[in-house]
């Protein structure tokens, strides 16, 4: 119905959407930094060890805006965003490392690999961030 508020699904299932799409853009624009220039020179392990605390931090500033924009107020249910935002960002790696010629299970081997794990931790980490917050009443 025209003018019906959002269900509290559809308000969760948005703000996870936004959130991925959000912190994405960032990491797909330090990811080629740390690809093409911090990789050669630091290498691999301390290149995502440099890259992991910025893509945390605009995580954390992202995440408040967007869960408060789309009334996502419980932590459970900023949890569930969060999960969500997770498994976007999982599908979007594997079709970005396919478009590279990558076969999934290549890519899921990767994170085997220290800076594979390291990065891997960070993306559970950014997963979880909505859930950091401190609990707001629904507005």
């Amino acid at each position: 119905m025209a003018g019906q508020e959002r269900s509290t699904a559809g308000n969760i299932a948005l703000a996870g959407a936004a959130y991925f799409a959000v912190v994405f853009l960032a990491g797909f624009v330090l990811g080629t930094v740390r690809t093409l220039w911090l990789t050669p020179t630091m290498g691999p392990l301390a290149a995502v060890a440099a890259e992991l605390p910025l893509m945390l931090a605009i995580a954390w500033l992202a995440s408040a805006p967007i869960m408060r924009r789309y009334a996502v107020s419980r932590r459970t249910n900023r949890l569930a965003a969060g999960l969500l935002a997770f498994l976007l960002l999982m599908l979007a790696e594997v079709v970005l490392a396919a478009a590279f010629g990558v076969r999934p299970a290549a890519y899921a081997a990767s994170w085997l690999t220290a800076p594979g794990a390291l990065g891997l931790a960070g993306q559970v980490l950014f997963a979880l961030i909505p859930a950091l917050g401190k609990e707001r009443p629904p507005q």
